[in-house]
């Protein structure tokens, strides 16, 4: 046998050289998890790849995060995030989880008037804070401006991306960024919708910002 070739059971060796069937075992065992590893898909979420370098859960800590202004008392982790505390701890399901990665905006909330991912952003850090999400926006049965606006120029298919397109369009005429067609697509880029309703979300920002109501 060549001497480079690769022969995991060492049946191409000398009688004398071959490994027992202990250690032959051990080894193809070994190559087995190390070429798994290697296949492993890559579309792993950030919550499953902490679950997976992460055995031993320990550290919760109570935190008081004020939330549509109301303050809420959790006790998490640490590494909890903003996006899964709303979710799974306070019920606010309104923020969607899409990509996990900060890529695609649905998860996007107001802190202190400016948008965030809060898929990105822990928990812990938001506390002191004034937390508001798609469902803090209406005032009783009164929709928000920018809600109302997204309703009349049909700004949503599917409606998945809608609560983060809705908050960061809120926070794009606050932030004063609604001057031309382009400029509010370069400041809404970070939010992505997958139906392709972009014309009529850009239609229902310049409505609100034209009526500069953006925030009552």
């Amino acid at each position: 046998m060549h001497p480079d070739s690769f022969d995991p059971t060492g049946n191409g060796l000398p009688p004398e050289q071959r490994p027992n069937d202990g250690s032959r075992r051990t080894f193809i065992k070994q190559a087995s998890g190390i070429l798994g590893l290697a296949v492993a898909p890559p579309f792993v979420s950030q919550a499953e790849r902490l679950a997976a370098y992460t055995s031993k859960v320990e550290g919760a800590t109570e935190m008081k995060l004020k939330v549509n202004g109301a303050v809420r008392t959790l006790r998490l982790e640490p590494r909890v995030t903003l996006l899964d505390a709303l979710r799974e701890n306070m019920g606010l399901t309104g923020s969607k989880k899409g990509c996990d990665q900060g890529q695609c905006g649905a998860c996007t909330v107001l802190i202190d008037g400016r948008r965030v991912n809060s898929c990105l952003t822990l928990a812990i850090t938001t506390q002191g804070k004034e937390i508001t999400t798609i469902e803090g926006l209406a005032k009783g049965e009164e929709l928000h401006p920018m809600q109302a606006a997204f309703l009349k120029h049909d700004g949503f298919q599917c409606g998945y991306c809608t609560p983060g397109q809705i908050c960061s369009a809120v926070a794009c005429v606050l932030e004063g960024h609604t001057k031309t067609d382009a400029e509010i697509k370069e400041w809404m880029s970070g939010n992505l919708c997958r139906c392709g309703a972009y014309p009529n979300i850009v239609a229902a920002i310049k409505e609100v910002a034209g009526k500069g109501a953006s925030k009552s």
